[in-house]
């Protein structure tokens, strides 16, 4: 019978409305716009990792390397794209 319950994906729902619980208390508090932000990043891509291993099965394959590369290198097109834009934009180079 304990083989028969979801334990992993019951532990990854449960992770998942934590990190959503401390991003609802984020907005709630009154804390710093730095602050805010930076906790904010960290629960996202937290729960975005959590969202692809547990739910998506990323790792369950053979080629588990492979997807992880390629979300390792979408992470690095989005943050350099973001940063990219902030460089243009804001900080006028």
């Amino acid at each position: 019978m304990k083989g028969l319950f979801p334990f992993k994906q019951v532990a990854g729902f449960v992770s998942s409305l934590i990190l959503t619980g401390v991003a609802l208390l984020v907005y709630f508090t009154d804390l710093s716009f730095n602050t805010g932000i930076s906790i904010l990043l960290i629960t996202a891509f937290a729960q975005a990792l959590l969202q692809l291993v547990v739910f998506m099965h990323a790792g369950e394959t053979k080629d588990k390397w492979s997807i992880y590369g390629n979300v390792y290198f979408m992470m690095f097109i989005a943050i350099a794209t973001i940063f990219g834009s902030l460089l243009i934009f804001l900080w006028d180079m």
